[in-house]
C-alpha cells in the first residue's frame, strides 16, 4: 500500500511507504531536474537501442543470468520488461544505487521492483527501504538508492552459507522422489527447523530461515521457493492479505501442469492451534500443502500485483493421497477407520470430508452420539484403566476432524 505526503517548496517531495508481508519498503521520492552528465548518459543509452536484450547480454557478461522461471516477469506488461531486467541486473551486480535508464513511472517502478524480488528469493541483501528520484521533465524514475542489510563484502560468504544450508535439506531427499514428495519434504523441513518470530532478524529474506531458524511468513515462503528452485521445481511467491488480518505471503507450485497453493507458515502448528501430543510434539497442518483456491481463499486474499492461474485441482491433496479423505459420511466406513486406528496403536486419526453435510454428520455421530464408545472401551481394556480421555480438533473451513487417542 502507498501512503503519500506532499510538501511544497521548489519542486515536489513525495514519500511512499510500501508495507507488505513480503517486503516493507519506506520509499522516498524526490522530483528534480536531471544533471547534464545524467542526460548524456541517458542519450547514449537511448541511441544504443539495447533495451531488454542489452540487459540480458549484460547479465551474461556479469555471470548473473537468471536460472529460474520468472513468473512475475512473464506476466508483467511487455513495456516493463526492460525495467525489470535492468533492475535485476543492477541488483545482482551489487549496484545498490545508481541511475535508472529504463523509462518507468514511479508506480511502475515499484510494481517492477517487487516483481524482481518475488521471482528471486536469492536476492537476500535487500533491506526495508529505498529512495527513488523522478525527473521533473519526463515524470519517470531516474535514480534509486536501496537500503541493504548485508554489506557487499559479506555477500559472497553469506551466499555460500545459504547454498550449503539449502543443499543440506536437498541431500536428505531421495533421488527417486516425485515432485510432490520433494515439495512435501521441503514443507516439513522448514516447519520442523524454523520458529515463528515477529521480531526475527532479516525476517523478509531467506537467511532468517536457513541460517537463523526464526522468521515470519516472507522468510518461510521465500526459503521454500529458494530450495525448490535449486531443485529445478517451479515455485513463486504470492502476496496478499488474510481475512480479518494483515498482509501475508505464501507460495504457488506446479505439478504435472497444474498449479497449487502452499502456505508453509500456516502449516506450522503454531498457526493451526493444534493439540499437543503427550510427548510434547505438535502435528503439522497439511491443509496448506498443495491446496486449492477453494480451500485457501476461505482465509487468504491474493493481491492484485499479477494475474494468478486457476488452482482448482485437488489431485495432490494430502488427505486424499494418504487415505484420510471421505467424500460422504458412511457410518460403517468411519467406524472401521476408528477401530483400525486404535488397533494399530496410532496416536491419532485424521478425517477430511468432501462436503459440509458429511462433516457435520460426522461431528454429530462422533461427539454427540456413541461412535467413540467402542474405540474408548478397547483402549481402556488394553491399558487396564477404567476411563479414557481423548482430545480432538476440528477445522470447519476444511471439513477436517482430528482425534488424538493419546
Amino acid at each position: 500500500m502507498h501512503n503519500r505526503r506532499r510538501c511544497r517548496r521548489r519542486g515536489r517531495f513525495l514519500k511512499f511507504i510500501l508495507n507488505t508481508a513480503a517486503l516493507m519498503i519506506a520509499a522516498v521520492l524526490c522530483v528534480r531536474w536531471l544533471p547534464v552528465d545524467h542526460i548524456v548518459e541517458r542519450v547514449k543509452y537511448e541511441f544504443s537501442g539495447s533495451g531488454v536484450e542489452g540487459w540480458e547480454n549484460a547479465a551474461v557478461e556479469a555471470g548473473v543470468s537468471s536460472s529460474v522461471e520468472e513468473y512475475y516477469y512473464d506476466h508483467l506488461p511487455e513495456e516493463l520488461h526492460e525495467a525489470y531486467r535492468e533492475i535485476y541486473v543492477r541488483i545482482m551486480r551489487n549496484e545498490d544505487s545508481g541511475n535508472l535508464m529504463a523509462h518507468v513511472s514511479v508506480d511502475d517502478f515499484w510494481k517492477t521492483y517487487y516483481a524482481v524480488l518475488a521471482d528471486h528469493p536469492e536476492i537476500f541483501w535487500i533491506g526495508t527501504s529505498a529512495q527513488v528520484e523522478e525527473s521533473g521533465i519526463t515524470g519517470t524514475v531516474v535514480s534509486y538508492n536501496l537500503e541493504v542489510t548485508v554489506p557487499v563484502e559479506a555477500r559472497a560468504s553469506m551466499r555460500e552459507k545459504l547454498e550449503a544450508a539449502a543443499d543440506e535439506c536437498i541431500a536428505q531427499i531421495s533421488g527417486d522422489a516425485s515432485v510432490y514428495q520433494k515439495i512435501k519434504y521441503v514443507y516439513e523441513y522448514i516447519i520442523n527447523t524454523t520458529e515463528y518470530g515477529a521480531d526475527s532478524q532479516d525476517s523478509q529474506n531467506i537467511q532468517s530461515v536457513l541460517l537463523y531458524r526464526t522468521s515470519v511468513c516472507a522468510g518461510y515462503s521465500k526459503a521454500f521457493q529458494y530450495i525448490l528452485n535449486r531443485m529445478g521445481i517451479f515455485c513463486t511467491y504470492v502476496m496478499g492479505t488474510i481475512r480479518d488480518g494483515g498482509d501475508h505471503g505464501w507460495s504457488m507450485v506446479r505439478i504435472d501442469g497444474e498449479y497449487y497453493y502452499v502456505d508453509v507458515t500456516w502449516g506450522d502448528p503454531v498457526f493451526a492451534n493444534r493439540v499437543e501430543h503427550s510427548d510434547g510434539g505438535n502435528v503439522i497442518n497439511y491443509n496448506y500443502l498443495c491446496c486449492t483456491e477453494y480451500d485457501l481463499f476461505k482465509t487468504h486474499i491474493p493481491g492484485d500485483l499479477t494475474e494468478l492461474p486457476p488452482c482448482t485441482s485437488d489431485a495432490y491433496n494430502y488427505y486424499k493421497m494418504n487415505g484420510f479423505y471421505y467424500e460422504t459420511f458412511d457410518y460403517d466406513t468411519i467406524y472401521s477407520a476408528l477401530m483400525n486406528s486404535v488397533w494399530s496403536d496410532q496416536s491419532c486419526i485424521v478425517m477430511k470430508f468432501g462436503s459440509q453435510e458429511a462433516y457435520e454428520t460426522a461431528k454429530y455421530e462422533l461427539f454427540e452420539g456413541n461412535m467413540l464408545s467402542d474405540p474408548g472401551a478397547y483402549l481402556m481394556d488394553i491399558y487396564g484403566v477404567n476411563s479414557w480421555n481423548y482430545k480432538y480438533h476440528t477445522e470447519d473451513e476444511f471439513y477436517l476432524i482430528t482425534i488424538y487417542w493419546k
